[in-house]
């Protein structure tokens, strides 16, 4: 009798941690510029049709959380359309876009301005058309700049940070509820500076609170739609705006994005108003 070999599950302790000559780029930050890149699942995700034949809107969907997310969706068998703000976020978004196709599945990307409800519209309009449908929108979009005193925080930037990370979620769902039927999910990827706060990002962490509460209010109000609402709160990750973790690194994109295929899938079904914190136990410290 032959045995099958013994399947063996990785340690989660070695990784990449950040390298002392590395820089926190200003937004928007680009996959390119970073060193070494960040793992996205590019060779490592595998997919078992989890969302087969669904369509999904990912904001922010050019590089980071949003890239791996877009990968993984598509390799569980979803059209994706991925969102992002500036020019100089093209290559990573075409770069995205290659990987959704290469999976089989049907692209688009667009850029725009989650700050502004009639672009989040035309966004909407664009995937629903070329999709037929709207199943899953993923609210990733985000902007955070330090500040090591609230002194120092100026009122644009204040405005910029709350029109980017909590007006942008209300503008994409209005946009997309219409389109939505029951058995449709809307993620929002909220933080771990949300559960704990931090000193250096006050404006940010305040946002992302307000997307916690924002999911457990959106989950009730969509509950008898049969629409489920959920939040992914990360902690530390490897991306263009990237330790304290038990393992002493932070996270790869590819190691957040599962947490989003399970609330999307129908393995989730009983999951609304939840949020899910892949924090390396960044939260029991």
């Amino acid at each position: 009798m032959t045995c099958a070999p013994q399947r063996i599950m990785r340690n989660p302790t070695p990784g990449k941690k950040p390298s002392k000559t590395q820089t926190k780029q200003k937004a928007p930050g680009v996959e390119r510029k970073m060193k070494p890149r960040a793992d996205h699942g590019e060779r490592s995700y595998r997919g078992s049709g989890k969302l087969e034949d669904l369509a999904a809107i990912i904001t922010g969907g050019d590089s980071g959380i949003g890239r791996a997310v877009a990968i993984a969706f598509a390799r569980e068998g979803a059209d994706v359309a991925i969102g992002y703000f500036s020019e100089k976020e093209e290559e990573d978004a075409n770069e995205t876009v290659g990987w959704i196709e290469q999976a089989g599945r049907r692209a688009i990307k667009q850029r725009f301005d989650v700050q502004q409800l009639d672009e989040c519209k035309r966004f909407v309009d664009k995937a629903v058309k070329k999709f037929g449908r709207l199943d899953i929108l993923v609210n990733n979009a985000g902007y955070q700049k330090e500040q090591h005193s609230i002194l120092d925080i100026s009122p644009e930037q204040l405005e910029g940070t709350f029109r980017t990370n909590i007006f942008g979620f209300f503008f994409m769902v209005q946009s997309a509820l219409p389109h939505m039927k029951a058995g449709a999910v809307i993620l929002n990827t909220g933080s771990v500076t949300a559960l704990k706060g931090n000193e250096s990002l006050i404006d940010y962490s305040a946002t992302k609170g307000a997307i916690h509460v924002f999911t457990k209010s959106l989950a009730q109000s969509l509950a008898r739609k049969g629409i489920r609402v959920n939040c992914v709160a990360p902690g530390p990750v490897w991306t263009p705006h990237g330790k304290g973790t038990y393992w002493d690194r932070p996270a790869q994109p590819a190691e957040i994005a599962p947490s989003y295929v399970f609330l999307a899938s129908e393995d989730a079904r009983y999951y609304t108003g939840e949020i899910l914190a892949p924090t390396g136990s960044e939260t029991s410290r």
